[in-house]
């Protein structure tokens, strides 16, 4: 699938997974052989692109993605430059997001993305890595959202963008699934984004978006958190995360880091163990049989504050295994990160 579309203006299904390399969940360039324009390090910024009409660096106009000098020798070996990617979270890639916003002439013509699975960034960078083809060499429109999907069921560590034969792209998602491998016995946050979790849906997140509740990190600002819209009526909000593995909980944080005249008074915890079965965003609506189980009863939050709950925790949660969790707060509020510690089970 090659699809092509002006910023603002597409929906394609692999865009709402995971982008796998964005810096939000650890991704980073490694090298590229020319960004003599704009740095490497851009492609993989969680915030859209920018223009700014009248900034330049010494190095000419300012660009916010990666950007290489014009070639004046095209001789075999030399029509193209490149830019080696490590994943911040590794798993299965589904479609790539080549986009070239502000980029209009001078944007490269083609590209191209294979990929490896190394143990280490310096066997991504031996010039003997043995690099397979995830993109074959592709046609590029300028100042657009240039979205390939991609046939592959292995997990990747790395990836490196091929431009033909140079220019600027603004970003590069990459879409996918995590897989994490797993050690027997051992300890971690179940729901975080880079161990396979995601935010499946929530009631309401008006200010602030429901992925940020699993990133890695604590949250810079009260922007990186979740954050719904005050409450006029009667109810609570809530969140659902799917857990990146069957497991048992042991420990729970809830961070309301940043939040201090908009934290929820209270949140309560409930699991639900869903194997086996891809539940939509509208099961967790509608269906009646799905039997939530407390994991954390309603308990007062405070402000602007890591909370770790673990006596508090039922006899339940630690001794039933869970697929899910749903977060509940009251009545409404932003929580900036949950993380649910535990071992796969």
């Amino acid at each position: 699938m090659n699809i092509t579309q002006a910023p603002g203006q597409f929906f394609v299904p692999f865009t709402e997974l995971l982008d796998l390399a964005s810096e939000k969940v650890g991704g980073k360039a490694l090298y590229a052989n020319d960004d003599f324009f704009a740095g490497r390090e851009n492609l993989l910024k969680g915030e859209a692109p920018i223009f700014i009409a009248d900034k330049y660096t010494e190095n000419g106009k300012w660009m916010d993605g990666w950007e290489s000098r014009r070639k004046r020798n095209l001789a075999p070996g030399n029509d193209r430059d490149y830019c080696v990617i490590r994943l911040g979270a590794p798993g299965r890639i589904v479609g790539v997001n080549v986009d070239t916003a502000f980029f209009t002439g001078n944007y490269p013509e083609y590209c191209a993305i294979d990929a490896l699975e190394a143990k280490s960034d310096e066997e991504a960078l031996d010039p003997k890595a043995p690099w397979q083809p995830l993109l074959t060499k592709s046609k590029l429109q300028g100042g657009s959202h240039n979205l390939f999907g991609v046939s592959s069921d292995r997990r990747w560590t790395h990836l490196r963008l091929t431009i033909f034969p140079d220019g600027g792209v603004a970003r590069l998602r990459v879409h996918g699934y995590v897989m994490r491998q797993w050690a027997a016995g051992e300890q971690s946050d179940l729901a975080a984004v880079i161990n396979g979790g995601f935010v499946v849906t929530c009631n309401d997140s008006f200010f602030g978006p429901k992925d940020n509740l699993i990133l890695p990190g604590r949250a810079r600002t009260m922007g990186e958190g979740w954050e719904t819209r005050r409450k006029r009526g009667p109810g609570n909000d809530w969140i659902i995360v799917k857990l990146g593995t069957r497991g048992m909980i042991q420990k729970i944080e809830v961070d309301t880091n940043h939040f201090k005249g908009n934290f929820p008074e209270s949140c309560s915890i409930e699991g639900c163990l869903a194997e086996g079965s891809e539940l939509l965003p509208a099961d967790f609506r509608d269906r009646k049989e799905i039997e939530w189980v407390e994991i954390l009863p309603r308990t007062k939050l405070q402000a602007h504050h890591q909370h770790y709950f673990e006596k508090e925790l039922s006899h339940s949660a630690k001794t039933q295994k869970f697929t899910h969790i749903r977060l509940n707060i009251y009545p409404d509020g932003g929580v900036s990160r949950l993380r649910v510690m535990g071992v796969q089970a």
